[in-house]
């Protein structure tokens, strides 16, 4: 099984107001975000939230996903991949983390990690026009480090600690590195 972990607790410090709940082509980024997820191969989402919590349900309600609140969301990112990693069930083999604040990310993007995966690759990270992407694909055998992770920083750190088993998946898609964290980011694409 290979679920995915989408990171929805974050502050919105530079946005000003929650960013994952400002409205993009009639529904909120979020909802494009976790809406790609489902779309894809990943066999189950689970959504972590934090700042406003309740808002952030409601933007995705009806939607197939599991919810994990995770109480120290303001203490950084690492705190929110924690919570994500403890509640992914016995049977997940991989993990893909996503970010909220990426309403454009594909299914086929998501596909081509989930299926790089499958051929047994480790790491699996998105590459376009030779930069590398969110979300990242990760193997069970890394979710006890990432466990120990502080800070406001994702996983990237062992992306370096173990450079040698990081695949990186070419991708016909800009969108891996199109994020929301101002509203001058969002006017553009209003």
């Amino acid at each position: 099984m290979i679920a995915a972990i989408v990171l929805a607790a974050g502050r919105s410090s530079r946005f000003g107001a929650n960013k994952l709940l400002q409205p993009l082509d009639g529904k909120a980024i979020v909802r494009h975000a976790v809406e790609a997820v489902l779309a894809s191969k990943v066999e189950a989402v689970l959504v972590v939230t934090g700042n406003e919590s309740e808002l952030v349900k409601a933007a995705l309600a009806r939607l197939p996903v599991t919810f994990a609140d995770n109480p120290d969301f303001s203490t950084g990112l690492s705190s929110s991949l924690i919570c994500g990693v403890r509640c992914l069930p016995p049977s997940c083999k991989a993990a893909l983390i996503a970010l909220g604040d990426m309403p454009f990310v594909t299914p086929a993007a998501i596909n081509r990690l989930v299926d790089s995966f499958a051929h047994g690759r480790a790491i699996c990270v998105p590459v376009c026009a030779g930069r590398r992407g969110n979300p990242v694909l990760w193997g069970r055998r890394f979710f006890a480090e990432m466990l120990a992770l502080g800070g406001d920083k994702g996983a990237k750190q062992l992306m370096a600690l173990y450079s040698d088993l990081v695949y990186e998946v070419e991708v016909e898609d800009e969108a891996i590195h199109r994020d929301i964290d101002t509203p001058e980011d969002l006017s553009r694409h209003i």
